[in-house]
């Protein structure tokens, strides 16, 4: 095969007049070589014969059919996996070198023969059309409060004609924190798009029959999308594409406040308002390159005239003689006081205020549960120590243990003595942790069962409560410290000597 500047001095000596023959000696071709190449339309397009057949033998024609039996049923094998399995079954034939080969042929039999995979649509938005909503958990960044775990969530909410997001903390995906996010990211906009967008989560659908397969929005979604006249709308059943531009979304923010705390260079706050501030900071920053297409969205939204959304639920609940109250089906205790009456419970997603009319009278916080018992040993242990019988077999005894240490320390009381006695002096020991703190009560208690011979009982923590106190006031009443420069240069005189000595002068 010639080369293509021997074509081009064969075409220049030609087009100049110059004969086949002297044209062809010229580019170094021979006669029937050149006339072949002007005979072309275009001389200079090369006519390759496409390689098809193979120029050694096959390394993998030992090992392939045994492949091919295992990849037939089972296509999303993993070709490494596979290699390693045939190697150990058949070291002669195949060696560790192949592996690259190995992975290009099943590479090549998966397009050739592969299942069909999923087609994903590309879909054209609507500016001001659509407000995505969804929740998310952030638990995966480690973020603490004073070196306390925090376990949250983020309500996100996304147009996703122009990406425009807001993200609010909150504890649970539920009503009320539905409620919270959806005020704060409508009052963010200042405008309500037309519809909202949620999945088939219990907070916005239940359940229409048996299969599970139609749900339909529940009432209180309803009403929120009532008070703000937008229209509800939610994806398939077992289809969080269809939420794709929120589903995306995560991952996005959840990098990008990843990358603001490498560069603050702790995950830990001091409040959780700080913490709220830098959510405020990276969505903000993230939104500036959203504001053009924003615009958009913006001139054609209704402007948001609503009144405020209260971020509470209340109801109505009467105190048992059991001294609890049951909201929904969590189980909570309220001060003794309160027994007998009907008092209205206004739920907030972090606490539960009691109100009688307008006063408050108790605050409780909210368990994230759907069921259980939040006992405070507080509101009943004036009567567990008049009853203490009543302790061995309180169905919610367990609650009565504030920390793992709290558990330990009534475990040795049994140990030591019977229990309705173990009960009394434990009964003790709360009674002691409500007035002096559960935090003080606990580190005595750890200390205590950390000595040698323990003896666990309220006089020991109170004599050891009293003994503290007296060195702390000691410490405190002591007079300040005089210091006088003299010794401080006699100091200095006697170690430079100390160093004369040392050296021989």
């Amino acid at each position: 095969m010639i080369n293509r500047r021997q074509i081009n001095k064969l075409l220049i000596e030609r087009n100049q007049g110059v004969s086949i023959e002297m044209s062809a000696m010229k580019a170094g071709i021979s006669r029937n070589t050149a006339r072949k190449y002007l005979q072309k339309a275009d001389p200079t397009a090369q006519t390759t014969t496409a390689h098809t057949w193979r120029t050694r033998e096959d390394p993998l024609a030992r090992i392939w059919p045994a492949a091919l039996k295992h990849l037939e049923p089972a296509p999303e094998l993993e070709a490494k996996l596979l290699f390693e399995f045939l190697r150990e079954h058949f070291p002669e034939r195949v060696g560790s070198e192949h592996l690259r080969t190995f992975q290009r042929r099943v590479r090549q039999w998966r397009l050739k023969n592969g299942k069909d995979r999923e087609v994903f649509f590309t879909q054209d938005s609507q500016p001001g059309q659509l407000l995505a909503v969804d929740w998310t958990d952030m638990g995966a960044l480690g973020i603490t409060i004073a070196g306390q775990k925090l376990d949250h969530l983020l309500f996100h909410a996304v147009l996703p004609h122009s990406n425009w997001e807001w993200a609010v903390r909150c504890r649970s995906e539920s009503l009320l924190s539905l409620r919270g996010g959806l005020r704060q990211v409508l009052g963010r906009l200042g405008r309500v798009p037309r519809q909202l967008l949620i999945d088939n989560s219990s907070t916005a659908t239940h359940q229409l029959s048996r299969q599970g397969r139609t749900r339909g929005f529940n009432a209180e979604f309803l009403a929120i999308c009532e008070h703000y006249k937008i229209s509800p709308r939610t994806i398939n059943v077992s289809s969080p594409n269809e939420n794709g531009a929120c589903e995306s979304m995560h991952g996005h923010l959840k990098r990008r406040v990843e990358q603001y705390l490498l560069l603050r260079g702790s995950r830990d706050f001091p409040t959780v308002e700080d913490y709220d501030a830098l959510l405020m900071h990276v969505l903000e920053k993230a939104n500036r390159l959203r504001a053009a297409k924003l615009l958009e969205e913006l001139v054609v939204m209704r402007e948001h005239l609503a009144g405020e959304l209260p971020d509470y639920e209340d109801t109505k609940v009467r105190v048992s003689n059991n001294c609890t109250i049951r909201i929904r089906k969590m189980v909570y205790s309220v001060p003794s006081r309160l027994i007998g009456a009907m008092l209205t419970a206004r739920i907030y997603e972090t606490c539960i205020v009691l109100l009688e009319g307008r006063e408050v009278l108790a605050q409780l916080p909210r368990h994230g549960g759907d069921r259980g018992a939040v006992i405070d040993f507080r509101h009943i242990i004036g009567w567990l120590l008049l009853k203490p019988g009543a302790f061995a077999q309180y169905r919610w005894r367990e609650q009565m243990f504030p920390t793992l240490t709290y558990r330990a320390a009534y475990d040795h009381l049994l140990r030591v003595h019977h229990q309705d006695q173990a009960d009394r002096m434990y009964l003790a020991i709360l009674q002691l942790a409500a007035t002096e703190g559960t935090t003080t009560v606990d580190n005595l208690l750890e200390e205590i069962l950390n000595s040698p011979k323990p003896v666990v009982a309220a006089q020991e923590l109170e004599a050891r409560l009293d003994y503290y106190r007296e060195q702390h006031l000691a410490w405190r009443d002591r007079g300040p410290l005089v210091v006088a420069l003299e010794d401080y240069d006699q100091l200095l005189d006697g170690q430079q000597q100390k160093e004369d000595v040392s050296h021989g002068f």
